[in-house]
């Protein structure tokens, strides 16, 4: 394992005011969201609009890594350069989605397993070769229901999964991120989704250590704690202070950073909450500067968001040419803003006059 790679990498990612674009829909993802505003899921439409979001003015300011679908890694800007080699050039780390989607359990069903593990190895040689070695890192997703309320063995199965992901992708040269969603889906209590939250952590962090992969050298991307969608709305605080009590139970020492994920919450909800969760985390102690990373007992904690950082801009856009630029403002904005909650110094009212359609 190279870890001084490895950890250079992390280093890279983890800095203070930035966090991670999440651009690794697949093409039936993408197609859904393009679908809503009428533009045709082409090729073209896609790499036009991916060259959009990586060629945005200042964007390496707050965001320090970018995730790519597959398919992205060959598409190009308007220069000839892959989106990898632009974004590396930019000092974005590029990464790469490792998954291969989900299907529905057959033992646990309404649960899902996501697959992908079969020809990992060659798969990240593969990628290797495509990106001209531009990739840092790999992100696997496992999205977890609350209800019904998954078994032992469901957890066990789909983190083994998780965790010989990471295996590979260590031997590979490349950093793990690993991603436990705990769905917003359904009626459930805040706190029931913190004992799933907690189970699912202690399952994941066991089987990464049974499978010899390095903590220290992994990145966490989780959901944050809240109630579900259909029953209400969580305060900030409250969302803080669950994901935290969650995280100091069930966490490592040794996890250098944690990166939410947005998981369908609204742009300014998303924003909010991770502002409230750096604010408490700083009232209790959890929070470290990137340049003591892996030396204490404390996180870097930033964000990881999709659609949460793109909803505006893609709805600005529309797939016309002649809104590229308003569409990139509208990204420079959410992005900035959520590079002020990591540090603990967005407010609501710096929502005024922001770009939202």
């Amino acid at each position: 394992m190279e870890t001084e790679k490895l950890s250079h990498i992390i280093e890279s990612i983890c800095q203070p005011g930035k966090g991670i674009l999440a651009a690794d829909e697949s093409t039936g993802t993408i197609k859904k969201r393009f679908d809503s505003l009428g533009i045709e899921n082409t090729e073209q439409n896609r790499r036009d609009y991916r060259n959009l979001l990586f060629t945005t003015p200042d964007i390496e300011k707050y965001i320090s890594s970018v995730i790519l679908f597959d398919e992205t890694i060959d598409q190009k800007d308007d220069t000839g350069k892959t989106f990898a080699e632009l974004l590396a050039s930019r000092g974005i780390v590029p990464g790469i989605k490792s998954d291969q989607g989900k299907n529905e359990h057959p033992d646990f069903a309404p649960q899902t397993i996501t697959h992908g593990i079969d020809g990992m190895p060659e798969r990240l040689q593969n990628w290797t070769g495509r990106s001209n070695g531009t990739l840092g890192f790999t992100k696997w997703r496992q999205v977890i229901l609350v209800e019904p309320e998954p078994s032992d063995t469901f957890l066990e199965s789909v983190m083994d999964a998780m965790a010989q992901n990471a295996a590979y992708s260590q031997a590979a040269g490349y950093v793990p991120i690993t991603e436990p969603e705990i769905l917003m889906d359904g009626k459930h209590s805040i706190e029931q989704c913190a004992a799933v939250t907690e189970r699912a952590l202690y399952m994941l962090y066991r089987k990464l250590e049974e499978h010899g992969v390095s903590i220290a050298h992994t990145l966490l991307k989780p959901s944050m704690v809240v109630s579900g969608k259909e029953t209400k709305t969580d305060s900030p605080e409250d969302v803080a202070k669950a994901t935290l009590d969650v995280f100091q139970n069930a966490l490592p020492k040794n996890l250098p950073g944690i990166v939410f994920l947005s998981g369908g919450q609204s742009p300014k909800q998303a924003t909010e909450n991770l502002n409230a969760i750096i604010v408490l985390a700083k009232e209790r102690g959890l929070l470290l500067s990137a340049d003591s990373l892996n030396q204490s007992n404390e996180w870097f904690v930033s964000f990881s968001y999709g659609r949460a950082l793109q909803e505006y801009a893609l709805k600005v856009w529309e797939g016309k040419e002649k809104n590229i630029a308003h569409a990139q403002h509208a990204l420079i904005q959410r992005a900035k803003l959520n590079g002020l909650a990591q540090k603990g110094e967005y407010a609501p009212s710096m929502e005024e006059n922001t770009v939202t359609a």
